[in-house]
């Protein structure tokens, strides 16, 4: 008699099969729909709402909510992500050899990549020269309200309050000669990194007596996380909504009278992203695929949110998770650089500008003013830190340079949508360095670099929760039962063990 096995389909089978695509796959599709649906937008022009310009039609309106909610629902979780993060990372590089070296280095990588990057901005700027190829007249320019300082840095050093939250009221006048006031908070990474660095390194002092508030501390960072990755899986969502809002908002049509300004710039990101970053991680014996792999979540949300503060969760997840940095370190790392790492805002944007700036009034640089923006780009990120945006850092250039601030106003035209590239190489450049610094420290785990991949990136979590089940299982299985007889934990405790004894 012969037998025949069979297979049958179990329903856990048939789910594996009609899976969802992997989060990469949801992403670049949202990337392409959010592209079309931004053109339709931008074909179905504005509504009247009484205007010269008109409003938004039901489209923009539509993609603008879901883009900026999503970004609202992250930047909400970064002040506590940062504050538990970095308290707990402080006592876990306790575990880590020389973790002051760990941060002095980092630190030098953050100049050396600044430098590099500036240095490409400035060739790009004398070669192309885009203030000799602009339609713009000078009497276009205006200056901004707000202007980089060398104070700012002491500024977003010392925290107004233990939250570092900040608070900005306008006032709007109706046409009726009403006035309504609102306030809206913000908060200060750079301030909060600070105060969570003074209260890790007091919990260390105080030794056993910090142990509560530190497992506490672990115990919030868990919940945060958690919360934060059922956010995150909203990124496909939030990414469609970002993209086809940039699109219909600003088009491209606006690129025109400065096209070489932005050639210049997409051009001078590109050498950094794709020729700086690969020789850098080449020379530290790193493959440049496995590092995009794992680095692309992040540096595709950058691009479409434009906010590094926002991107940072993804951020330090792609570098912990994807990239094989430890935790201890990449806690730290990670929302240092959100506030001092922009080789995009604070390197290729302002040397490009100022020389910009320069042609179009007609004022000759020395090599001694190219000196100066090389100076400002890599310490003047830092005197910027907590600030938004990259036309803070580059009123912080021109006057340094003592260039007319009138030329900031040229260039706002067409800034979000340079704005999206900048971010994009800022958030890269934030996880290049941690993976530059833990290899060179042999502290990089170099086989799950090898192996980083965005298809995985929620595998971890979905693993720990089942082992979590598996482990609150098990210990309910050990639990001892008392029924007016010797302790019974599952089986029977042979005579003359230590079971046996009685105190």
């Amino acid at each position: 008699m012969t037998s025949s096995t069979t297979t049958e389909q179990t329903p856990s089978t048939r789910r594996r099969r009609l899976r969802a695509p992997s989060f990469s796959v949801q992403i670049i599709g949202s990337l392409v729909l959010g592209v079309l649906l931004g053109w339709w937008a931008l074909s179905m022009g504005t509504v009247d709402d009484g205007t010269p310009e008109g409003g938004a039609n039901w489209l923009t309106t539509t993609l603008d909510t879901i883009g900026s909610s999503f970004v609202l629902l992250l930047r909400t979780l970064v002040p506590p992500l940062v504050f538990t993060a970095i308290v707990a990372s402080i006592t876990n590089l306790r575990h880590v050899a020389d973790g002051a070296r760990l941060a002095a280095k980092t630190l030098m990588w953050f100049a050396i990549t600044a430098l590099v990057s500036v240095a490409v901005g400035i060739a790009l700027g004398v070669i192309m020269r885009p203030g000799q190829n602009t339609t713009l007249d000078i009497a276009d320019g205006s200056e901004p309200s707000r202007t980089g300082s060398w104070l700012d840095f002491l500024d977003s050093l010392l925290p107004a309050n233990f939250l570092g939250l900040g608070a900005n009221t306008s006032t709007q006048v109706a046409e009726s000669g009403s006035v309504t006031a609102s306030t809206s908070l913000s908060f200060n990474v750079l301030q909060i990194v600070v105060m969570a660095l003074a209260v890790g390194i007091a919990a260390l002092k105080v030794g056993r007596k910090a142990e509560p508030f530190l497992t506490f501390n672990r115990s919030a960072l868990e919940i945060i996380q958690k919360i934060l990755w059922w956010v995150i899986r909203l990124a496909p969502l939030g990414t469609l909504g970002l993209i086809g809002n940039a699109i219909a908002s600003y088009g491209w049509d606006l690129l025109a009278p400065l096209g070489t300004f932005a050639a210049a710039i997409y051009i001078g990101l590109a050498i950094v992203l794709l020729v700086l970053y690969p020789v850098l991680l080449r020379i530290n014996g790193l493959r440049v695929l496995s590092y995009f792999r794992g680095a692309w979540p992040a540096i595709q949300l950058a691009f479409v949110s434009r906010s590094s503060i926002g991107t940072l969760p993804l951020t330090q997840r792609v570098t912990e998770r994807n990239l094989g940095v430890p935790s201890a370190y990449a806690s730290f790392a990670v929302p240092l650089g959100a506030t001092t790492k922009m080789d995009g805002c604070a390197s290729i944007y302002p040397a490009i500008s100022a020389i910009f700036v320069a042609q179009i009034f007609g004022i000759d640089l020395s090599v001694t003013d190219y000196l100066l923006i090389a100076f400002v780009s890599v310490i003047g990120s830092a005197a910027t830190a907590g600030l938004t945006g990259a036309i803070v850092m580059l009123t912080l250039t021109l006057s340094t340079l003592g260039l007319p601030l009138a030329g900031v106003g040229l260039l706002l035209a067409i800034d979000p949508i340079l704005d999206m590239g900048r971010t994009a190489v800022n958030v890269a450049g934030q996880v290049l360095v941690p993976v530059i610094v833990a290899k060179r420290e042999g502290i990089l785990d170099e086989e799950q670099y090898r192996a980083a991949t965005s298809e995985d990136l929620f595998a971890d979590d979905d693993e720990a929760e089942a082992e979590a089940v598996v482990e609150d299982a098990q210990a309910e299985s050990r639990t001892p039962v008392t029924v007016g007889a010797p302790t019974v934990t599952g089986a029977p405790v042979p005579e003359g063990t230590d079971g046996d004894r009685r105190s």
